[in-house]
């Protein structure tokens, strides 16, 4: 029998993606074999600021212990069975505080990491792997700088941890929006319509781009751009003038603004834990002003929209074959430096190739689209003069 090595624990924290319980099976299935205890925390970091470090208390809602037969049968399915959260324990609200905590943390905003480490201590977790966006993992940094070994795994649907070509989910994510934009084309097409779908990306626009690049959408509107809305009804009105079943498509960034709009476009005034307003909007704005302005490119005749916001259907469901083989690579990468003793670490797909990287790169800059070298921002589409020495998803590289 494998002598005991020492214990990991893995979370998922932001959003739900197409590739988390893959990562979550390689990482748990590779370490169980070389001798580790996995312990899986439930709904990110909120299972580390609810647990109650008392053998004695019912704990079973903030974690489990992990097994092969367990991580199986979840690892060919989207989503993350261990949940999710876009908790921040350092920066707590007084109303999300659990019960046993309320005596010690009185103001409206609360830092609970100094429970958090306790936390970690009692369940004797030696490395700890945070699987998530540029916000979970810049808490995760913090617990790196206050002495808990910390190896991480990119995830997001936008693609915009820096440090990395690649964050899981998003092929998932590109796949979908690819496929279901095609599937729009014939409403669009029977109706002779415009086609308007926001996708996501709050500050980085590949999730738009990178689909329009495989043909899937005439234009696109990323967040790196500012856009005049009259300039894009007039290209759309072209394209859909030369396109035989007269409909066009344009693809937009859910973080996209037009001149001369202050700021995004929101559902409402609340914020999360990482201070950010829930984003939609962005699309209806533009359907109804192609609406209202068509007649100016269409002998004054309207042109109605179809609208639809893509949301949640590009990161539901099973992975496709990239975020499937990616978060295995990720998993086993992140064991790789475990044994080797070696943390602090962003585990990365960099030039075609598995690498790491400082994990405090997460906060050190955005990644987002280079405007100059991939947006013709005067056809609002896609620029790719060369392939040759590109990565995988062409403009994803923030090196």
């Amino acid at each position: 029998m494998t002598a005991y090595k020492g214990t990991i624990g893995i979370l998922t924290g932001g959003g739900d993606v197409p590739g988390l319980n893959p990562a979550i099976r390689a990482i748990t299935v590779r370490a169980l074999r070389e001798g580790f205890k996995v312990i899986g925390i439930r709904r990110g970091w909120a299972g580390l600021v609810d647990m109650i470090p008392d053998p004695q208390a019912d704990n079973s809602n903030n974690y489990r212990v992990l097994s092969e037969d367990l991580v199986n049968r979840a690892g060919r399915t989207g989503g993350t069975f261990l949940h999710t959260s876009r908790t921040r324990p350092s920066h707590l609200p007084l109303s999300n505080l659990p019960s046993h905590l309320r005596d010690k943390y009185q103001d409206d905003i609360n830092d609970v990491t100094a429970d958090v480490l306790k936390n970690i201590e009692f369940l004797g977790i030696d490395t700890l792997i945070p699987i998530g966006g540029d916000d979970t993992l810049s808490y995760g940094l913090r617990l790196h700088q206050e002495g808990v070994k910390v190896v991480a795994i990119p995830k997001t649907m936008d693609n915009d941890v820096p440090g990395t070509d690649y964050c899981i989910g998003f092929s998932t994510c590109v796949t979908r929006t690819i496929e279901m934009t095609h599937s729009l084309r014939t409403c669009a097409g029977s109706h002779e319509r415009f086609l308007v779908l926001e996708v996501f990306g709050r500050y980085a626009g590949f999730s738009a781009l990178l689909p329009a690049m495989a043909g899937a959408s005439d234009r696109c509107i990323i967040p790196e751009y500012p856009f005049a809305i009259e300039k894009l009804v007039e290209l759309l009105s072209q394209d859909r003038h030369k396109h035989p079943s007269n409909y066009s498509v344009v693809l937009i960034s859910e973080g996209a603004t037009m001149l001369h709009q202050n700021n995004m476009s929101f559902e409402g005034d609340e914020q999360d834990q990482y201070g950010h307003k829930k984003l939609g909007g962005i699309g209806d704005q533009v359907a109804r002003e192609l609406k209202e302005l068509s007649p100016q490119f269409n002998d004054g005749r309207r042109v109605n929209v179809v609208n639809q916001r893509l949301g949640y259907l590009v990161r539901g469901g099973d992975p496709d074959a990239i975020d499937s083989i990616v978060p295995m690579a990720f998993g086993n990468l992140a064991l790789d430096l475990v044994l080797q003793g070696i943390s602090g670490r962003l585990v990365s797909l960099r030039n075609g190739c598995y690498d790491n990287v400082p994990i405090d790169v997460v906060t050190g800059r955005k990644k987002i689209v280079d405007v100059h070298k991939y947006y013709n921002a005067e056809r609002l589409r896609p620029r790719y003069e060369s392939f040759s020495r590109q990565p995988l998803f062409i403009m994803t590289s923030d090196v």
